[in-house]
């Protein structure tokens, strides 16, 4: 295969990646609702406190907050972080779908057949380590996808994914560009494994049954099951580590969350355990279409570089 798979990969990827950025952004916005901007959503308040005399109000949907973000930050706000987006991808996405090609090849039966099991662990592997190259770019596009829900005095105004990284390494050290990268590979690992794997099953399945021809029809049909079954599967972990990828650490004070599962703890007491699936519909509707885009891409690519 060589590197081939890697620009297959890669070129999709930054194709999908673009084209549902705002999609990215939604979400993320809506992960982090119920947060402070001076301590984290979870922070345990006294049980002398007075109950509050109303009912929370509901949480705004995706469409608004789409729509309110537009209102206060401009449209142009939607591709907040998209250098960074592009970075993630080049990284992250070339890797685990190279990988995965690579792992499905040299894997499979001598009759081209591989099974879901070995196509689960292809993923799982594939996914954990793009996401450990790609974890810099992810940390910076969170934030850079979240900086605009904060107060002006708090923003940290990144230039660029480059000023963003250049920035973090000065003020918090090279480990900081690691943030979170357990829960970026345990992720990584879901997502990949659920998506790679599961197009692959769904693609086959359809073929093998006669449903439809290896088409345009059958891509799209199998990437957005796919797309579906990472979603679920990764929502939780993407809340939480977006939450840790996000939190301010000032000098000299604690930090909101001592880890993974500090997050997800002080998230489910101070929110409900649904709280994990806060952000799913925008993540649904940008899980889909990134799995479309991505693998039509994909077949299309392959298609154009059958004979290199």
């Amino acid at each position: 295969m060589g590197l081939k798979g890697f620009v297959e990969g890669g070129i999709a990827s930054v194709v999908a990646g673009c084209s549902t950025h705002p999609l990215d952004l939604i979400k993320v916005r809506m992960q982090l609702q119920g947060e402070t901007t001076t301590q984290p959503a979870l922070a345990f308040h006294p049980t002398s406190a007075q109950p509050h005399p109303h009912p929370p109000a509901p949480k705004p949907g995706p469409i608004a907050v789409g729509i309110k973000l537009v209102q206060q930050e401009g449209l142009l706000a939607l591709y907040s972080g998209v250098s960074a987006t592009v970075l993630r991808q080049l990284l992250y996405s070339t890797t685990r779908m190279g990988l995965y090609d690579m792992f499905k090849k040299n894997w499979s039966d001598p009759g081209g057949t591989m099974p879901l099991s070995k196509k689960i662990g292809a993923g799982l592997l594939a996914g954990g380590i793009g996401a450990a190259v790609g974890n810099p770019a992810d940390v910076a596009m969170v934030r850079m996808q979240a900086d605009g829900r904060l107060p002006p005095a708090q923003r940290r105004n990144y230039n660029s994914v480059l000023d963003a990284v250049t920035r973090m390494v000065k003020s918090e050290g090279v480990t900081s560009l690691w943030r979170g990268s357990c829960l970026t590979v345990n992720r990584a690992m879901l997502v990949t494994a659920s998506q790679l794997a599961s197009y692959d099953e769904f693609k086959e399945m359809i073929l093998k049954r006669g449903l439809m021809r290896d088409g345009l029809g059958t891509h799209v049909t199998a990437s957005f099951a796919a797309g579906f079954v990472a979603a679920v599967a990764s929502n939780p972990v993407d809340v939480i580590k977006t939450r840790v990828m996000n939190m301010k650490v000032e000098p000299g004070a604690a930090a909101p969350y001592s880890g993974a599962l500090d997050c997800a703890m002080k998230t489910v007491r101070a929110e409900g355990p649904m709280a994990l699936y806060k952000g799913f519909i925008p993540t649904i509707t940008r899980q889909g279409p990134f799995t479309v885009v991505l693998f039509v891409t994909l077949e299309q690519v392959r298609k154009l570089l059958k004979d290199f």
